[in-house]
């Protein structure tokens, strides 16, 4: 990587001199691109003078210099150079081109088709920087009769299989609970892209980095495709249970629910004698781990003992008891987590500033042992870093820049 990185601010960490062109909104490519910002690299995010990132809009908001600033932004867009740059009009994307010539990645979530007519796609943009590497994020993928669909994470968790086996048993199935499908396409654009920069660097060539939605979500689905493709199976929701280790599931307590999974003969043996029925471990009915996999003999026998040991005391009771011994952990509340010791001394929740104010999000679950992950830091203002970037590391002079600003193209 030959840049002339001097008049840009650099990451700490492996990814030192990396340059991210970030042309993504929301979630699925912010998140990427974030994780690539916490490993070093040098991500200059670009949004429309006219239509900024609208996360910006989301709540929850904190009260910035400005006015109110979102924390939803800030969470996905720390680390970032925020530069605005109307990609609709040709100035805008020649300095795109200008850009993407002293860079090594750029990526982007528009619906596929859309960088191509802006002729920006990576056919285009590749023969002015033959060692760009190209990440398109998207619905259903660059090719592929759907690849042209509008999609959001519901769309990539309905067509991916996970909706249908999500929920509980007997009953309609649900979406599971997060944006997995954002949040999983940022994890694999991510590793592919940083599989590219290490081909890049032994050969001297880019290459297009395909991830769509869906195709991640059906990697989410676990035995489910093998279960169809062998015996035939349709999976369905199943609540809380798996399919067939038991015990392994939700149970209810004083204060709440916990997991309890010590399935095993090794754990449930430890288990007996952690809740004071040690005799159990050589009962001929339940004794084997076999048996009590059985439905018929889990739901008659050990369903009712495991919730049994439950019922009657707290999340903090039976944590304690099962200490480093067997899997049994509390179901934790959001407010829970958030004050977790574990997780504090992890450094998994860090402070983020956006517009002068300071909110905590979640760090980064990557720890390197050399080369440290820096999870904190700011998101950019709206356009902050148009002089740094297009002035002090493209070249612009003052006289265009000025121009550029009173034409709307930055």
């Amino acid at each position: 990587m030959n840049h002339d990185l001097a008049q840009l601010p650099l990451g700490v960490g492996p990814l030192r001199g990396l340059v991210v062109i970030d042309v993504t909104r929301v979630v699925a490519g912010p998140y990427c691109t974030m994780m690539l910002a916490d490993l070093g690299a040098t991500v200059i995010k670009i949004e429309n003078p006219a239509e900024p990132d609208y996360v910006r809009t989301f709540p929850p908001f904190v009260q910035g210099t400005h006015g109110q600033a979102s924390a939803f932004f800030a969470q996905y867009n720390r680390h970032k150079l925020g530069v605005s740059l109307d990609l609709k009009s040709e100035q805008g994307r020649a300095l795109l081109r200008e850009l993407v010539g002293k860079a090594d990645l750029l990526v982007e979530n528009f619906r596929p088709g859309t960088m191509a007519r802006m002729g920006l796609d990576y056919e285009t943009l590749k023969e002015a920087n033959p060692r760009l590497i190209y990440v398109s994020i998207s619905g259903f993928g660059q090719t592929g009769p759907n690849a042209r669909r509008p999609a959001y994470d519901n769309s990539a968790q309905a067509t991916g299989g996970l909706w249908s086996i999500n929920g509980e048993k007997g009953k309609a199935p649900l979406r599971v609970g997060t944006i997995i499908g954002d949040l999983s396409a940022s994890f694999y654009a991510a590793i592919a892209a940083l599989a590219a920069v290490i081909d890049m660097r032994s050969t001297g060539q880019g290459q297009l980095v395909d991830v769509a939605q869906q195709d991640s979500v059906v990697t989410l689905t676990e035995h489910a495709v093998v279960n169809y493709t062998v015996d035939g199976i349709i999976g369905e929701p199943l609540g809380n249970d798996h399919p067939f280790v038991k015990p392994y599931g939700q149970y209810a307590c004083r204060d709440g629910f916990v997991f309890f999974g010590a399935y095993t003969d090794k754990f449930w043996g430890e288990a007996c004698r952690l809740f004071g029925e040690p005799e159990l471990t050589a009962d001929p009915e339940i004794a084997t781990m076999a048996q009590r996999f059985d439905p018929e003999i889990y739901a008659r026998r050990v369903q009712p003992i495991v919730q049994g040991w439950c019922g009657t005391r707290t999340k903090a009771e039976l944590e304690a008891i099962a200490g480093d011994v067997i899997p049994l952990t509390p179901v934790k509340t959001i407010a829970e987590v958030v004050d977790d010791p574990h997780l504090k001394a992890r450094d998994m929740f860090v402070p983020v500033e956006v517009d002068g104010a300071e909110v905590q999000a979640f760090g980064s679950p990557m720890k390197l042992s050399r080369t440290p992950v820096r999870a904190q830091g700011s998101a950019p203002g709206f356009g902050e870093h148009n002089e740094v970037v297009l002035k002090g590391w493209l070249g612009v002079g003052a006289a265009d820049y000025d121009r550029y600003v009173a034409e709307g193209v930055v």
